[in-house]
């Protein structure tokens, strides 16, 4: 009887996979943006980093709020590398630029043209921790807090955000916020917003030709009230409020905070 030279195929003990994570991409999510975030470099060495894995440590660490180092090693990527290209990738743009993409195969899948016409713009306070950086005083909260301006359109998908100190009234922080973005969208004609941007309506239309419609709470109302157009923005907060890394700002660098809502944006739009 001849000794086997080893176990057959069917004896092949199976590659152990972790257990999956809510937060992970799917095969077709990872299809879709594998190719956004390969390297260019003709030169240096070849990456041996499990990109979809970096991704999925991100997504997360954002929807989970855990410390860098809280990272679970099963990931197989160690937590220092996942931070490596966040920081590397907040600074080039890379997460903006697949909110952008993303945002783009959404809306033409729903049938609506990739870049939009109307949209909305708001913010939301924030609490400071003792990471530091910048803050600013918020009488209406009584604290150190910032403020997260962000754009959406009409679907409530994110088109830009800028973080900012409290102390700067919202209608001076969405002038910066839209000087910047709107080159952007050429298509957005009229934008919906409350009483605190008041101040733009004249500049927008000037500047670059978009209607600025304010939309105020009625004096007889009292409480919450769901206003028309408002509520669209309003919701993308409570989407982005589903990741516990935004609870507070944690962050000293305010480009870090906009990284996370780019990231959450990122993990709400790809479902889809």
């Amino acid at each position: 009887m001849e000794a086997s030279d080893g176990p057959s195929s069917e004896e092949q003990p199976e590659v152990k996979r972790r257990e999956a994570y809510d937060t992970d991409l799917s095969d077709e999510q990872w299809e879709l943006i594998a190719p956004l975030l390969e390297r260019t470099e003709t030169r240096g060495k070849k990456r041996e980093v499990d990109m979809r894995e970096v991704v999925n440590g991100m997504l997360y660490q954002t929807r989970t709020g855990c410390q860098w180092r809280m990272i679970p090693h099963d990931f197989g990527v160690h937590w220092s590398v996942i931070r490596y290209y966040f920081d590397t990738w907040r600074h080039d743009g890379t997460f903006q630029h697949i909110n952008d993409f993303l945002r783009r195969c959404v809306r033409r899948t729903i049938g609506r043209q990739e870049e939009p016409s109307a949209g909305s713009i708001d913010s939301q306070s924030a609490k400071t921790t003792e990471a530091g950086g910048l803050r600013g005083y918020n009488g209406g909260k009584k604290g150190n807090r910032r403020k997260r301006q962000i754009l959406v359109d009409t679907e409530g998908f994110l088109l830009r955000v800028w973080v900012h100190e409290a102390d700067l009234y919202d209608g001076d922080g969405g002038r910066i916020l839209l000087e910047v973005a709107l080159p952007d969208f050429p298509r957005l004609a009229k934008l919906w917003a409350d009483s605190h941007y008041s101040n733009l309506v004249a500049w927008l239309h000037k500047r670059f030709g978009v209607e600025l419609e304010i939309v105020s709470q009625l004096a007889d109302q009292k409480g919450f009230v769901v206003l028309p157009r408002r509520w669209v923005v309003e919701r993308t907060f409570a989407w982005l409020g589903r990741s516990r890394r935004l609870s507070k700002e944690y962050e000293r660098d305010t480009s870090s905070t906009e990284a996370f809502i780019y990231i959450s944006s990122i993990h709400l739009v790809s479902p889809q």
